[in-house]
């Protein structure tokens, strides 16, 4: 049995942004930020910053798009997606998380 599921709490770095799918449904990303405290070998206190791409599907995503904001803090629950596309014979990635919670 394999697991790919992601879990983070942190603040929004970007306003949602909400589309509509050419299938009807709407589509919300945005951006998180999430902060890791730690100590140096020194003594002195590190943080540590990553940034998270968020990616919300259907009733979900309208509800990010009109409760939350930059600024906001949000608890994510869903799995780690890798999408692939050529643009100008270049591939481009970019991992993000898919949201379910």
């Amino acid at each position: 049995m394999y697991l790919n599921k992601a879990m983070v709490y942190g603040n929004l770095t970007r306003d949602p942004e909400a589309r509509a799918l050419p299938s009807g449904g709407q589509v919300c990303s945005f951006g998180l930020a999430t902060t890791r405290v730690f100590k140096k070998a020194d003594g002195s206190k590190q943080e540590q910053v990553e940034f998270h791409n968020i990616v919300v599907f259907g009733r979900q995503a309208e509800n990010c798009a009109q409760y939350l904001k930059k600024g906001s803090t949000a608890y994510v629950e869903g799995r780690i997606k890798t999408r692939s596309w050529e643009k100008d014979g270049v591939k481009h990635y970019k991992t993000e998380i898919q949201a379910d919670k």
